[in-house]
């Protein structure tokens, strides 16, 4: 049993390989890879030494080579000497042999009357005076084939001064001085080919183009010594451009600067240079400014050619930087008298206007791209938490969206320079009210149409979020409200303030740039039209919410002129607890709910409330005053006739109106107004049928004084009205989970303000319509007084 197990632990003991084997295989395997690794390291020392051998080798070479140089250079310049001193024994001999001459011929006179005629183009020296005349020629000539310009100028210039008639251009002269001065002029024809030839190298330096202008000068070409040096400039510009522009897209953003310092430095190292050499005169000075013109074209075409995308934040900075550092460079230049701002503007406004154009138009899309961008804006918490607030009660796309636009108007603001905005602000300040009005259209789209059916909503643009409840809608406005308010003014502070600056110290810029502020905007002109945007979505809001609540409603609750004409019993006066008509009713309690929703919602904005509740009560009066139609063309119907309670009514329910907006804090002249031209319009048309108001109607203090005790009434709870036919949701705000029937309806029109979590008095704020409190009534004036 034993002996079958160890077979079982060891089942393959048979296959081992011994270990002499394994010693045979493996040792002679590595003998053979140490002897091939060891001829590979041999001949690769073989190979190092030869390279070695070779590059010293070379190296020798190349020390023998500089030793020949050098001998070379110093050989070239012994036989410039030798050749120099050559020309100068010719010289002398030259002119040897023509004194020889000279004296020969004194003393044979004869001879050379029988010598033929002298050919055309040589001169005949026959005394002293033509002996100097040719040797100062050959002199000239000397100098001319050695090059040696400022010698020659020299040489012409002193026997220009010696013989003034070689400047005339007089016929007057003899055969023998015109023929001088032929051959003179022919020399002095080639000195200036041969200085345009200097002017013209590529590799001139500037001492030399000084040396050749300086030789053109003196010999009369001023015209075309200035050409040149303007030519010579304008190539040594062209160059230093060609080296630096490679570098430009490592730093695409402010290029420009470095390239409007390389391109105006040299307009004022050339304006001075120019200067110096011409003078002040008129033409010269024109022709430099020409000339520098064309190197501000150029600069802006490069600008152009080498800057960012238009449409990135990046192009807008370049642009930025641009204009501040080439405006700086005019103001600059101004001192040398060159006046150079306006050309610039001129030739950078349509890039500057394509760049702005652009930016605002991938702001545009950026703000309206409610759906597909989770894109995480670094948006400080300075700008960001007031909109955050308005996240609880709406969609997150509203915030998001509000979020996107302030963000991208701060990106633009931070990218402006000073001078940018001096000159450019009036377009970016336009832009701005152009991309918030358009917002606002974007925020309307939200907003639920009146009275919307299946094929309205069909037809409407499609929008990811809409606002369909009142905290959602409210919610809305106070985005829009805070972003005009409050964002806005703190994004747009450092354009104010620039503006300002300039204006107070009254040298922004000098009086040869441009006008300030391109289409200038002044402050309060533009946060004028900033609210007429924003009060294009609160208008809006307010006809939407008023329409529905008038066309939702039937029966008695809905506000129309039947209810004026279909009244029966005794006068209002003689009823001893006389109300609001149902619908005003209504109307108070939708005031009411929609008050306490915008005290949630727009907590710590009083003043929205104050104008959404001010211009909604508008909204209602406006309505009536205008609904020619169906209001006054049934209240003026022959057929039905206003009787006298349908008057009171009526009055009654304008007082109301008037008294709910004074009463909760936000009393308007146009309510007023409208109210007093309403109640004056259905008198006119009571009388003219021939009743007589002054029997009808009451003192104007009852319809105050009872439009007074209805809101105490309404706000601290009564009995006894009819309004049964009243919605509570138009009263009174309820908990989700309570229900309430029709017949419990029917006995008070309102709930107790101890049961109601959102009663009128149960909100503490003084300044908002929920939290008006009954003892104000009696400090209230009177419907007549005028509105303080």
């Amino acid at each position: 049993m034993e002996s079958s197990e160890e077979e079982d632990d060891f089942p393959s003991i048979e296959s081992v390989t011994p270990q002499s084997k394994i010693d045979t295989i493996y040792q002679s395997k590595t003998e053979k890879g140490i002897r091939k690794l060891c001829f590979e390291l041999l001949d690769l020392k073989d190979a190092v030494e030869n390279l070695c051998g070779n590059t010293q080798s070379k190296y020798l070479a190349f020390l023998r080579l500089s030793e020949e140089v050098v001998e070379m250079e110093h050989e070239l310049n012994e036989l410039q000497k030798n050749i120099s001193a050559q020309g100068i024994l010719v010289q002398d001999l030259l002119s040897g042999v023509y004194h020889e001459l000279g004296e020969w011929s004194r003393a044979n006179p004869g001879l050379l009357n029988s010598e033929e005629p002298q050919k055309d183009g040589e001169i005949d020296f026959s005394n002293e005076a033509e002996d100097e005349k040719r040797l100062c020629l050959e002199n000239i000539d000397i100098l001319l084939a050695e090059h040696k310009v400022e010698e020659a100028i020299e040489a012409i210039d002193a026997e220009e001064r010696k013989h003034p008639e070689l400047k005339s251009s007089g016929d007057t002269l003899s055969n023998e001085l015109s023929s001088y001065k032929s051959a003179f002029m022919k020399r002095k024809s080639i000195l200036e080919d041969q200085l345009v030839q200097m002017t013209e190298q590529t590799l001139i330096g500037a001492a030399d183009l000084k040396i050749a202008v300086s030789g053109l000068l003196k010999l009369g070409k001023g015209p075309l010594a200035h050409q040149l040096l303007l030519k010579a400039n304008g190539a040594r510009l062209q160059k230093r451009i060609e080296v630096f522009l490679p570098s430009c897209p490592c730093y695409p953003e402010t290029f420009s600067a470095t390239l409007s310092n390389l391109i105006f430095s040299t307009i004022s190292s050339t304006t001075k240079e120019m200067g110096l050499m011409f003078g002040d005169d008129l033409v010269y000075s024109n022709r430099v400014v020409q000339w520098a013109e064309w190197q501000i074209e150029l600069f802006v075409r490069l600008v152009k050619e080498n800057a960012p995308s238009s449409e990135t934040v990046s192009a807008l900075h370049a642009a930025s930087v641009c204009v501040q550092a080439s405006l700086n460079h005019c103001s600059a230049l101004e001192s040398q008298g060159l006046k150079l701002s306006k050309v610039l503007l001129v030739l950078l406004e349509p890039y500057v206007e394509e760049v702005l154009e652009l930016n605002f138009r991938r702001a545009r899309k950026l703000v309206f791209a409610f759906s597909g961008n989770d894109e995480i804006l670094p948006l400080s918490p300075r700008l960001a938490s007031p909109l955050s607030t308005f996240a609880i009660s709406s969609d997150g796309l509203l915030v998001d969206s509000g979020t996107r636009f302030i963000f991208m108007v701060k990106d633009i603001v931070e990218q402006l320079t000073r001078l940018v905005i001096l000159h450019f602000g009036g377009n970016v300040l336009t832009r701005i009210l152009q991309l918030f009005d358009q917002y606002m259209d974007e925020l309307i789209k939200a907003l639920p149409e009146p009275s919307e059916d299946d094929s309205l909503v069909e037809l409407k643009e499609a929008i990811p979020f809409s606002a369909e409840t009142d905290s959602q809608q409210l919610a809305l406005l106070g985005t829009a409200f805070t972003i005009a308010e409050e964002l806005l003014p703190m994004v747009m502070s450092e354009i104010w303030s620039v503006v300002n600056e300039s204006k107070e110290s009254g040298s922004g810029v000098t009086d040869n740039i441009a006008p300030l502020m391109n289409g200038t905007i002044d402050y309060k002109d533009w946060r004028r039209q900033l609210q007429h945007s924003l009060d294009k979505l609160r208008d809006h809001f307010c006809r939407q919410y008023v329409l529905n609540f008038i066309y939702s409603r039937d029966g008695k609750t809905r506000p129309d002129a039947h209810i004026y004409l279909s009244g029966e019993g005794d006068d209002l006066s003689w009823n001893s607890d006389p109300l609001p008509s149902l619908p005003f009713q209504a109307l108070f309690g939708k005031l009411q709910q929609l008050a306490t929703v915008a005290g949630d919602v727009l907590l710590g904005k009083e003043k929205i409330q104050k104008v959404l509740l001010a211009r909604l009560t508008e909204t209602v009066v406006m309505w009536l005053m205008s609904n020619e139609e169906d209001f006054w063309g049934v209240l003026e119907n022959e057929v039905a006739k206003l009787q006298p309670q349908g008057l009171q009514q009526l009055i009654l329910d304008m007082h109301f109106t008037v008294e709910i907006a004074r009463f909760a804090g936000y009393s308007s002249r146009n309510v007023h107004q409208m109210a007093s031209s309403i109640i004056a319009r259905a008198i006119r048309t009571f009388s003219g049928r021939g009743a007589n108001k002054q029997s009808a109607l009451p003192e104007d203090e009852w319809f105050v004084e009872t439009a007074k005790a209805a809101i105490n009434k309404l706000l601290m709870g009564g009995d006894g009205s009819d309004t049964s036919e009243i919605d509570e949701d138009h009263i009174i705000l309820h908990d989700d989970d309570e229900l309430h029937d029709d017949d419990e309806l029917h006995d008070e029109v309102i709930s107790d303000s101890d049961e109601s979590p959102s009663s009128l008095s149960t909100i503490t704020t003084s300044e908002s319509f929920a939290s008006a409190e009954s003892q104000m009534l009696d400090s209230l004036s009177d419907f007549t007084d005028p509105e303080s």
